[in-house]
């Protein structure tokens, strides 16, 4: 009986395919594991922050520090720190040059002494240098105005930093959106843009520091352009502190501002800055992660981003995004809610 088989020529150029197809395939699929990796690391790192923070509120040793220094030598109580570096050489424990925003901008870390240039102008302390024992990098900077409360456990003293990590150390490839994380860094320099869209210039989203009373609201409010304040029981009002860190209610994303970029993720123009009440799954919103990750600076969670605009509570109502549902949605009240992140424009 004669047997069939496969001849040279036919098994060459089935494994021609197979070489074709693996090195079309198989790099993407290295960097999405990677990035799945270093998304890991970056959510189980601010988890132990946030733990050590918490615990700090707890015993009363929070808040109460001039420096930055000062706050780093408490802190390492808490979480383990192998190596501290003082403001004039912070790139001894995190990498010089790094690539930062959509653009790949190329920013000097050496050059960014003090919180102004991570974006809190109003903190006025210096930078430091920490290299964790779990082998992460960082540039961090700390709010002398820090507010603890050791009888409240709600308390994330996560908000009282404002820190630039690296979870690759000085690997590369040392770019934000990929192994370069941040924690309430509004911009990095003195004009770089976290993100660029139609001219304009975004800081990275952030958590409010320190929301306002109602008398501390008032006693700004024309100095930042807010028209009214919230004045609920023990008002903890953010969005006037989101106002007052970005330098003013013009310098807060307009529904426009949030209109533009929400269409840049979803990968649509159905979004406008008129839309109100939901816009549902039928008007195919789909979210593109690695747009999601360029502007946002992180991986997509679910439900746990609601970004604010200018638009005043107290008159109207305000419009965020909700990305567990991928809907914009419009907000009916003003809400004391230490979880909704604020955007600046500059």
């Amino acid at each position: 009986m004669k047997r069939k088989a496969f001849t040279l020529s036919e098994i060459l150029i089935a494994l021609i395919v197979i070489g074709v197809v693996a090195a079309l395939t198989i790099p993407n699929l290295i960097q999405k594991h990677q990035q799945k990796a270093w998304d890991t690391a970056s959510n189980v790192f601010v988890k132990k922050l946030e733990e050590a923070t918490k615990q700090m509120n707890a015993e009363g040793v929070l808040s109460g520090y001039i420096d930055t220094e000062s706050f780093v030598k408490q802190l390492q109580n808490y979480i383990k720190i192998d190596k501290i570096c003082s403001n004039r050489e912070v790139n001894k424990c995190i990498t010089q040059n790094i690539k930062w925003g959509n653009t790949n901008k190329t920013v000097d870390l050496s050059t960014i002494k003090n919180s102004y240039y991570l974006g809190q102008e109003t903190w006025t302390t210096e930078t430091i240098g920490i290299q964790f024992s779990n082998g992460i990098n960082a540039i961090i900077a700390y709010n002398p105005e820090c507010k603890q409360d050791p009888f409240n456990n709600q308390i994330n003293g996560i908000s009282c930093i404002s820190m630039l990590y690296d979870v690759s150390g000085y690997k590369a490839p040392n770019s934000s959106g990929k192994d370069i994380y941040a924690i309430n860094v509004n911009r990095l320099g003195r004009g770089s843009c976290a993100f660029e869209l139609n001219g304009v210039c975004y800081g990275a989203p952030f958590i409010p520091q320190n929301p306002l009373s109602y008398e501390e609201c008032m006693l700004i409010k024309g100095k930042y352009g807010i028209s009214s304040c919230y004045r609920g029981t023990n008002a903890k009002d953010y969005w006037a502190a989101a106002v007052k860190q970005c330098g003013g209610i013009n310098n807060l994303t307009s529904r426009a501002d949030l209109a533009a970029l929400m269409n840049y993720v979803y990968k649509t123009d159905k979004i406008t800055a008129q839309s109100s009440g939901y816009l549902y799954h039928d008007i195919n919103l789909n979210l593109d992660e690695k747009r999601y990750r360029e502007v946002f600076k992180k991986a997509f969670v679910n439900n746990e981003d609601f970004y604010w605009t200018s638009q005043q509570y107290a008159s109207s109502l305000a419009w965020m995004y909700h990305p567990y549902f991928h809907d914009i949605l419009v907000d009916p009240q003003r809400k004391d809610n230490s979880n909704y992140y604020a955007i600046c424009k500059y």
